[in-house]
Order: structure tokens, then sequence, then C-alpha cells
């Protein structure tokens, strides 16, 4: 992905992807893609572990980001096109929820966040032992609050980055671009769908990307004709024309085999369960007052982390360097399961 400047007017970026081919920013989107938080998802890899198994996935959520960005204003093109109403305040801000609807994702993305779901051997038996309390309340009661979701963690980070709220355009700003991305406290849930629902601006570009870094052909959807056919019914419901329909049903089918082959591939499933168990262990460890890999203990913890200067570290690099240590820990678990990992040794399913 290259940037460059228009030859016009330095107040226009162009960025060429290998996707969409040429992205046109305005200066103002610019300034947010340019701050530390956002900058920060050039070290995180769209799609965790897969690397592993399909060697060009290496992707970022940076470049997906800006590929969401590309098709919500295709989408914003098409509504003016067609009359559909939407102020041009509604579209800036759409412009950029869509550019900025992952900026929480955790290091290695879903793996991360998802820690404190992660259910131990130990855990099976306290579960026995409890007459029934069931796992949740035992992981809460051993580690503290869970950890927020990655449109939590992005609320979190839009709202409290001082770079971040100025080039967005002040608080107020920054907290309706943050509703809107999140589906939370949004007037027009319509609008908001279109970054997250069935049929969204997320998934319409993570099909084209992945299947384009994997070499898996199920995600290549008809995108072109999907958003040549995108209608507002009278009551502001947002859809397909039914002439469409086999287009919709392609992009669905395609989201279900690419979890298949690749989202869901056992190499990548084993080796992301492996370092998933590796994270939660190491996790508890705060609760005997050890802390030797700073891995967050809780949701208050990563809060404290995505908030403070910390989040320009807390990236796929964090990750690697914890897995890295783990290596030569004297818990003799702890060790194997790191060792699974670098070694590109999966456990078997």
């Amino acid at each position: 992905m290259n940037t460059r400047s228009s030859r016009d007017s330095l107040s226009n970026k162009i960025i060429v992807d290998a996707v969409h081919g040429d992205i046109h920013l305005k200066k103002s989107e610019w300034r947010v893609i340019d701050t530390t938080p956002f900058q920060r998802l050039r070290q995180i890899k769209q799609l965790s572990m897969s690397h592993l198994v399909y060697p060009n996935a290496t992707h970022t959520r940076f470049a997906h980001c800006l590929g969401v960005f590309h098709i919500m204003g295709r989408i914003l093109d098409i509504a003016e096109r067609n009359d559909i109403q939407i102020s041009p305040d509604e579209c800036a801000d759409l412009r950029l929820a869509a550019v900025l609807h992952d900026i929480g994702h955790y290091p290695y993305s879903h793996l991360f966040e998802k820690v404190h779901k992660v259910k131990l051997t130990e855990e099976f038996v306290e579960e026995d032992m409890t007459n029934g309390q069931s796992t949740e309340e035992i992981r809460v009661t051993q580690s503290g609050p869970k950890y927020p979701d990655h449109e939590e963690v992005g609320k979190l980070i839009v709202t409290s980055h001082d770079d971040l709220i100025e080039a967005i355009g002040g608080q107020d700003r920054a907290r309706r671009i943050a509703d809107l991305f999140s589906g939370s406290s949004v007037e027009n849930q319509q609008q908001s769908k279109l970054i997250h629902s069935s049929f969204d601006m997320d998934r319409l570009d993570y099909l084209l990307r992945d299947s384009h870094a994997t070499g898996v052909p199920y995600g290549r959807i008809d995108l072109n004709y999907l958003l040549n056919n995108l209608q507002v019914s009278p009551m502001g419901m947002v859809g397909i024309s039914e002439r469409a329909l086999p287009a919709v049903e392609h992009m669905l089918l395609g989201r279900f085999y690419m979890h298949r082959t690749v989202y869901f591939h056992k190499t990548t499933f084993g080796l992301e369960q492996a370092c998933a168990q590796l994270l939660r262990r190491l996790s508890l460890r705060h609760t005997n007052g050890q802390d030797f890999y700073e891995m967050p203990k809780d949701g208050n913890a990563v809060r404290s982390i995505v908030t403070s200067e910390e989040l320009s570290r807390f990236d796929d690099a964090f990750v690697d360097r914890i897995i890295h240590k783990a290596c030569s820990d004297e818990d003799v678990t702890i060790s194997a399961l790191a060792n699974t990992i670098a070694s590109r040794r999966p456990p078997k399913l």
C-alpha cells in the first residue's frame, strides 16, 4: 500500500490499495489516520495467526480499515446519486466511523480479546466442585472484570487520546463517531448497521482482502454489483434489490467457506488456542502477586493500557515478546505452550 499526494492540492491524499485501487482522503480524514492510535493498526495483523498457514496473510487492520472507509465512500456517493437523504455532516461522520471501526482491536485481534473466555483444566474441576456455579463466575472471581470487547476499547481510545480527539474535531464529535461504529446510542440505527450487520462494509472488505491475501478464492464477492443494487425502503431500511439476491447469497456462502478454509483452519485454530491458553495462564499469575510478562490481569488493566501512552506498544509484538520469553519459563505447561507456538507445532485436534 503506497501513499501519494494529489498533484494539484496537498490538502488531499491518495492511498493506493491492492484490493480497491486508489482510496481518496480529505485533509481532515488524513489527520485522523496520521495519529498515533490509528497508526498502531499497522502492527496488528488482520488474520491473527493465519500467516502461519497462509504465508501472505500478513495484511493489517490498518489496510482493512482503509478498505472499509473506501466502500463507505462509494455507498455515500451512490446514495447521493439516488437522492437518498443523508446530510453532509452525517456523511462526514459515517466516513470517519468507517475508518475508525476497528481502532479498538487487541494484539492478534480476537485471539487476545477472548482470553478471559478460555477455560483451563483447573476450571473444569472447580466447576464440578462448586455445585453448579458457572465457569464465568469462577473466572471473574479469579481475575477480576473480563476484558472489554474491541468496540468498547475503540470508544475508549477515540474519546481519551488528545491527538485523535483534536483530529476528529472535538470531544462531542469523537463520542458521536464512537457511538456510530459501536452501534450504541445512535439516533439512526440504519446508518450504524452499514458498519456492523449481516450485510455491512466490514464484511464486504475483509472477504475480498482476506481472499486476496490467502489466495483462497471463496471471498471474491461481486462488490460492484452489490453496491450498485443498494436500496432504502420507505421505512428507512437499508437493503438490496431483489435482482441482486444471488450476489448476496454468494457473499453469505463465501463467508461460510472462508470460515471453513481460512478462519477455522485446523492448524491456525490449534496454534491460536495454544496461545490463548498461554495468555490466560499468564494473566492469572497476578493473583499471586506475580507479573513477569506485563499481561493485563483483567478488564480494568486493559482500560488503563488503552487510555494511556502504553497503547502504542499494545500490538502483535506485545504478544510475540510474551511468547519468546515464556519459552524458557519454569512452569512446564507455560513453556510447552509457548514452544508449541514458537516452533509451529500445533496440538493435535
